[in-house]
């Protein structure tokens, strides 16, 4: 048998298999999931009190307990004052090495917050079905996981393949930035065991005709800043030419930051060292799809990106660091904005980093900047401070390279699996590359450039979600060929 072959399965079984999981068992649960309001907790400081984040776990829990896995054990982690970890540990087929290295199948429950804007008939927490759209705030993003998950673990028994041990972990703050999860990773380090293989369900790709595999993750750094340059507001006509504007201030200090002009991003600890390899991935990837990074957002009429370089714009959504004002306070609606001259503006500034930045040191830089020598004296704080970790994917081992050569044939009808690089980030996937440098990495999931998340309409695809399951299946039963072998 060639290493990573996955010619075992009865592809036809696993497939069936699937589909009547997603169709009969999966939809269901996945809608009432979509219902639960379990906004992440920096966005519900009380999420403790409110419960949501609880009984999203509760939920998927139940449905996991009612799957019946054979020795599977299913439990909440909650350890005090962090957000709760859902864990499944699915002991290994029979047959397999007592030490093989376990699988770690990953996803998260928390969601973005609900937003405005969501179209006719649709809401955050409205799980409707249209065709293939299954639209809800969390349904891609990404609840669907878990499901998924334990899907292709029963697929593979059903269609007579191997699985090592499974552990499927859906944590409840990777909205966040998955603050509480280094703790569970010292606390349960015995139980997840030596990780081999990770799966991680919260990514995508730019289409739905393969399977897309992301090599890197940006980190994160953002901070809320608020400049203060009265007690309380004035009239305008009063104040203003002697009291200097809390926004003219905002925008002094952004300059120190950020090329107005260009985007560029002035603060040197915010960039980072773009490896070789990742430079020949974007080139490749700017010469197959011509155009398709800059036509894949919907750009009012006549407006243009910020380059017309593919391989420019793959590079600065991936490698270089970015500003992004997701949010603001101390301004008034335009219909109540009276003549006056405002005690003070504040701005949420969100950077994304390259992979090779260290976060921490580029959170210190840009508080440095913001509070040092600050025009006329003005006050400035800072607030809600938050990082996360990038991440630069191993090599693939030659085992992984077969299976995911092999499955684009017969799950993705020989469209070649392709790579990218996600702008965002998944702090999880740092953490356990540190503690498991040995282990390889499939970062993946059903999520295109047009499902939304985050933003109003989310929606999964469901048929996508589908061949994805079968595609982690067929990774599973891949990695238990090698580690058998």
């Amino acid at each position: 048998m060639v290493d990573g072959s996955i010619a075992r399965v009865d592809n036809t079984q696993l497939r069936t298999t699937i589909g009547r999981t997603w169709d009969a068992e999966i939809l269901p649960s996945l809608s009432e999931l979509v219902k639960i309001p379990a906004v992440s907790i920096v966005f519900d400081e009380d999420w403790a009190a409110t419960g949501h984040l609880d009984a999203a776990a509760e939920h998927v829990r139940d449905w996991l307990v009612a799957r019946d896995l054979p020795g599977a054990t299913v439990e909440i982690l909650r350890l005090p004052g962090r957000s709760p970890v859902l864990l499944m540990d699915v002991p290994a087929s029979a047959g397999m090495p007592a030490d093989g290295g376990t699988a770690l199948l990953y996803g998260h429950l928390d969601k973005q917050p609900p937003v405005g804007g969501w179209g006719e008939g649709l809401g955050p927490w409205t799980p409707v079905l249209r065709g293939e759209r299954l639209y809800g705030r969390g349904a891609a993003d990404d609840g669907y996981s878990g499901y998924a998950a334990t899907a292709a673990i029963e697929a593979v028994r059903a269609g007579g393949g191997r699985h090592a041990r499974c552990v499927v972990l859906l944590e409840t703050g990777e909205e966040s930035g998955s603050p509480d999860l280094p703790a569970y990773l010292a606390e349960y380090s015995d139980r997840l065991g030596d990780v081999a293989l990770v799966v991680c369900l919260d990514s995508g790709g730019q289409d739905y005709e393969r399977l897309w595999l992301t090599t890197s993750l940006r980190g994160l750094a953002s901070t809320t800043v608020t400049v203060r340059v009265l007690e309380s507001g004035q009239h305008s006509g009063t104040a203003s030419g002697v009291v200097p504007s809390s926004f003219r201030i905002m925008r002094q200090l952004l300059d120190r930051i950020e090329d107005a002009t260009t985007g560029e991003i002035l603060l040197p600890e915010l960039h980072g060292e773009t490896p070789p390899d990742r430079v020949a991935e974007m080139k490749a990837m700017a010469d197959l799809a011509p155009g398709a990074a800059k036509s894949i957002f919907p750009l009012m009429s006549g407006m243009s990106p910020v380059s017309d370089d593919d391989f420019e714009l793959l590079m600065n959504n991936s490698w270089r660091p970015t500003l992004s004002v997701i949010g603001g306070a101390g301004l008034p609606l335009p219909a109540e904005a009276g003549n006056v001259l405002r005690p003070s503006t504040t701005l949420t500034l969100s950077f994304r980093l390259p992979p090779s930045a260290d976060p921490q040191t580029a959170l210190d830089a840009v508080q440095r900047v913001l509070t040092t020598d600050v025009p006329y004296g003005a006050h400035v704080t800072l607030s809600r401070s938050e990082i996360g970790p990038g991440w630069n994917a191993p090599v693939l081992a030659p085992w992984l390279q077969t299976a995911l050569d092999s499955l684009s044939g017969s799950v993705f009808d020989g469209n070649p699996w392709l790579t990218t690089r996600l702008g965002g980030s998944i702090p999880f996937m740092a953490m356990l590359a540190e503690a498991y440098p040995r282990s390889q990495f499939v970062v993946t999931g059903a999520l295109a450039m047009d499902s939304n998340a985050h933003v109003p309409d989310e929606w999964l695809h469901v048929g996508h979600a589908k061949r994805v399951t079968e595609a982690v299946a067929l990774v599973l039963d891949a990695h238990a060929a090698h580690q058998a072998s």
